[in-house]
C-alpha cells in the first residue's frame, strides 16, 4: 500500500493532534480521545483496486466517535465500510448492536452514528463501497452492521485472504481486470455477512437470510452453466422444495432469478464501451449461456432486441 501519513517525526506533544485532524479529512469527521497515556503514534496507508479504496489504519487506543451531526454533513453518505482486523483488537457499536474484532475477522459498519475503539498496536484495513452493493443482496445494513464475522468462518478467511492477494498484484492487473477482481471481493463479503447472519438471526427472519444468501451465491457462480435450482438449494444447505417455497413466498422462481441475472448481467457488459472488443458468444459463455443461440433468443425476449442491436443502441447512446 502507498504511505500517505505517519506520525514518525512528529514532536511527541503534537503527534495526536495531527493525527485526528487526518483522520478527520481523509476518512470522515469523527471524534477522537485517547484511551492511555502511551507515547502515541500512527500510520496511513491506501490502496485502490477498480471502483474500490482501501485504507490500512496501525493507530494506539483510542475511542473514535461518528456523531449524529458528523454523520449528516460528511460526502460519503452512500458508503458503507469494510474492517479488516489485522492486529490488535476493536470494538465496534452501531445499531444497537456491539461486537469485539480480533485479527482476521471481518464488520460492516455504515456512515451514521457509531463508537469504535481500538487497542494499543491496532491496525485494520477500511474498505469503502457503495451502500447499495450490500442492500441489494442483504436487505438494510441496520440488519447486520457491527456484526462481527470471525475468523473461524470458512468465508471470512477466503474474504480476507483474497484482498490480501488483492493488494499485492493490483498494479499487474489492466483497469477492466482489477474492476472484475473487486467485484469478485465484493461477492465474497456478502457470501461472509450472509453466512455470519444465518447464525443467529431470529426464526422469522430466516427464510429472508436463505434468499439473500441463494442470491448471493448465485452472484458469485452466473458464470457457471451448471447452475439451476438443485444446485443452489445443495449450495445454501436447504431442500429445493424449502428454496422453492421461500421464492414463491416473495413472489419469485428459482430458475426466472438465476436467468433474470444472467441477462442484467450480459447487458451491463454489452454496454460497457471498455468491453466492446469482446465478442457476443463470449459474453454468452461467461454469464452461464450454454450456447449463443439459446443467448439470443432469451435476451431478444427480454429486450427485444438482439446482442448486437443492444450494445451498439448503447454505445451510440440511443434506446
Amino acid at each position: 500500500m502507498q504511505p500517505v501519513f505517519t506520525t514518525d517525526g512528529l514532536h511527541p506533544k503534537n503527534s495526536f493532534q495531527i493525527w485526528r485532524e487526518v483522520l478527520f479529512e481523509r476518512l470522515v469527521p469523527i471524534e477522537i480521545e485517547r484511551l492511555d497515556d502511551r507515547p502515541f503514534a500512527g500510520k496511513m496507508e491506501v490502496a485502490s483496486v477498480g471502483s474500490l479504496n482501501m485504507s490500512r489504519v496501525t493507530q494506539g487506543a483510542l475511542r473514535s466517535e461518528t456523531t449524529p451531526n458528523a454523520a449528516r454533513h460528511h460526502d460519503r453518505a452512500g458508503m458503507a465500510v469494510v474492517l479488516f482486523k489485522l492486529a490488535g483488537t476493536s470494538t465496534c457499536l452501531q445499531d444497537g448492536r456491539d461486537s469485539v474484532q480480533k485479527p482476521g475477522d471481518i464488520v460492516v459498519l455504515d456512515h451514521r452514528p457509531a463508537v469504535v475503539t481500538t487497542s494499543a498496536g491496532s491496525q485494520s484495513v477500511f474498505l469503502e463501497l457503495p451502500r447499495e452493493r450490500l442492500e441489494n443482496m442483504l436487505g438494510p445494513t441496520r440488519l447486520y452492521t457491527a456484526l462481527a464475522m470471525g475468523a473461524e468462518l470458512a468465508s471470512t478467511s477466503l474474504a480476507a485472504t483474497f484482498f490480501r492477494e488483492l493488494v499485492q498484484v493490483r498494479h499487474r492487473l489492466d483497469p477492466d481486470a482489477a474492476e472484475r477482481m473487486s467485484a469478485i471481493g465484493v461477492d465474497l463479503i456478502v457470501a461472509c455477512i450472509a453466512e455470519r447472519m444465518a447464525k443467529e438471526v431470529p426464526q422469522p427472519l430466516h427464510g429472508t437470510v436463505v434468499v439473500q444468501r441463494a442470491k448471493a451465491y448465485v452472484e458469485a457462480h452466473l458464470g457457471d452453466p451448471t447452475l439451476d435450482p438443485p444446485h443452489l438449494a445443495a449450495a445454501v444447505g436447504v431442500s429445493l422444495r424449502r428454496l422453492q417455497e421461500l421464492f414463491h413466498e416473495r413472489g419469485q422462481h428459482i430458475s426466472d432469478w438465476i436467468w433474470h441475472r444472467r441477462l442484467e448481467a450480459a447487458a451491463k457488459q454489452l454496454a460497457d464501451p471498455s468491453g466492446a472488443h469482446i465478442q457476443i458468444g463470449a459474453v454468452a459463455f461467461g454469464c452461464g449461456f450454454a450456447s449463443q443461440a439459446h443467448f439470443s433468443r432469451r435476451f431478444k425476449e427480454r429486450h427485444g432486441m438482439s446482442p448486437r442491436e443492444y450494445r451498439i443502441a448503447a454505445l451510440l447512446g440511443t434506446p
